[in-house]
């Protein structure tokens, strides 16, 4: 009989070197292995894939041990529909303690009014916010100048009104090639349908936010919802400027800090840059800069907590109690110096990569940033799509993602850029002499590609990409990925 994972690690290690962390994993995985060998097999090449390949992927991170074992239990067994101490089920005394737990320390890593921590995605948190404003500015208003208690009071006639009044609202959101999220208004994403879309974009000439420009828009526009956040923007948003746009027209400010949330819990965006004291709403996800489980979070201010509490069913299923247990986990890993060190460093790390990437002669947006990512314009730099340049870099050990640049003559598809992002690699311990081996590489790399038959294919220097596989395997080889996982 084969050995098992454990079995080959207790080999391998000694009383003082092992890890209660691997003892449990590898635990698990050897029960997985007897029930589904297949599945077994491709966590563990996952594994090898991310301690083979520099993560570079803004939007992901290496989450502790700790969150993810809290994620392998029975509490997934548990139906908890409502929230703590107001369920639809009986049997939910363990999930309220959790769930209230992850709660209180969401509030106190933030310092928020309220927090709801089921949305399963940042997504689904961007859709319980969305539909929490428009029930309570405009469909429970309704209600109560009809003189009725509840909704269920209302005639099929006046619920007919109570739903066109919500169905007629307008939001605005930074356009998904200016950087903004599908779920900021894209057209092919449900929040365009919800609320009538309208855009706002960067400074085509500076690739930066024009307040007065969208002062102007907002007045224009008179939206009931403006939407604050990206995914692609690599500079600091002032959330006071925003919040006196918003208040100008009356609109609810709703700000989407999934890509970095880590940098307001490290205490790295403060003052006018931290978005909790001046939105009426925030979301996020959990992963991303937060270093969490993937999962998604609402925070508000006092006037929309009820509402918010009823995201199931308003639009949620039942909760995951065991994500939940996970995010708890994570906020209490994030209010703490060690995290508030890291988020720290990950800026620094992002303004290294990107002044060495320009030094280089690369055209990154902006010429910099201000938080953990940069978007290159590989068209503009290297003659690449930004698919092929995705292509090129992975082949050579560094993971990125395609991205859209703004007014992007490719699409958002193939695209004309790339994003790049440094969470990832800071946990692994890199810093900004790192940066600049990572920024020569990708460089170096990307000057010896030529564009294939297609906006896909691309031709590759192998000598180029094989110095470069040898260096990315060097630099990972001095910081691994879960060093206490011995599975060979």
């Amino acid at each position: 009989m084969a050995k098992g994972y454990l079995q080959r690690y207790f080999e391998q290690t000694s009383d003082v070197d092992r890890s209660t962390a691997a003892i449990a994993f590898l635990a698990g995985l050897d029960h997985i292995e007897a029930s589904s060998p297949e599945v077994a097999r491709r966590i563990v090449q996952e594994l090898k894939d991310q301690r083979s390949n520099i993560k570079l992927i803004a939007s992901e991170n290496y989450s502790s041990l700790a969150v993810q074992l809290a994620m392998g239990n029975l509490l997934t067994d548990k139906y908890a529909e409502g929230y703590p101490h107001h369920r639809f089920y009986a049997g939910c005394e363990n999930i309220d303690a959790i769930e209230e737990m992850a709660a209180n320390e969401l509030r106190s890593l933030f310092g928020c009014d309220h927090a709801y921590v089921q949305p399963h995605s940042g997504a689904d948190a961007n859709m319980v916010a969305m539909w929490s404003v428009l029930v309570h500015r405009f469909e429970d208003k309704e209600v109560q100048r009809l003189g009725k208690k509840s909704i269920d009071e209302l005639t099929p006639e006046e619920y007919e009104r109570a739903r066109q009044l919500v169905l007629s609202q307008k939001m605005m959101g930074l356009g998904l090639g200016s950087g903004g999220h599908l779920t900021h208004g894209y057209r092919r994403n449900i929040s365009s349908k919800i609320m009538q879309a309208v855009a706002y974009d960067v400074d085509p000439k500076t690739g930066l936010l024009d307040y007065g420009a969208l002062q102007s828009q907002v007045k224009r526009e008179k939206p009931a919802l403006l939407m604050v956040g990206y995914s692609a923007y690599p500079r600091l948003i002032n959330f006071a400027k925003m919040r006196e746009i918003a208040d100008s027209v009356g609109a609810v400010m709703m700000t989407d800090m999934a890509h970095f949330a880590g940098l307001v819990a490290g205490k790295v965006f403060q003052g006018d840059y931290n978005p909790i004291p001046f939105s009426h709403i925030v979301t996020s996800t959990t992963h991303k800069t937060l270093r969490g489980p993937r999962g998604g979070l609402v925070m508000c201010q006092a006037e929309f907590k009820e509402v918010v509490d009823r995201g199931c069913p308003l639009v949620l299923g039942g909760p995951l109690p065991h994500v939940i247990a996970a995010k708890a986990i994570a906020f209490k890993e994030a209010n703490t110096a060690e995290f508030r060190e890291y988020a720290h460093q990950v800026v620094k790390n992002a303004r290294a990569l990107a002044s060495y990437l320009v030094s280089r002669g690369a055209a990154v947006l902006t010429q910099g940033t201000d938080n953990h990512l940069m978007v290159i314009d590989v068209m503009q730099s290297y003659g690449l799509t930004g698919r092929q340049a995705e292509v090129a870099l992975r082949e050579a050990g560094l993971t990125v993602n395609r991205n859209a640049i703004p007014f992007d003559p490719n699409g958002a598809w193939y695209t004309s850029g790339i994003r790049i992002g440094t969470p990832a690699t800071t946990t692994l311990g890199m810093k900004e002499g790192e940066m600049e081996k990572i920024a020569f590489m990708i460089h170096d790399l990307l000057k010896g590609c030529k564009k294939g038959q297609t906006r896909s294919q691309v031709v590759i220097d192998p000598q180029v990409r094989a110095r470069v596989q040898i260096e990315a395997k060097d630099l990972l080889g001095r910081f691994p990925l879960y060093p206490e996982l011995i599975i060979e």
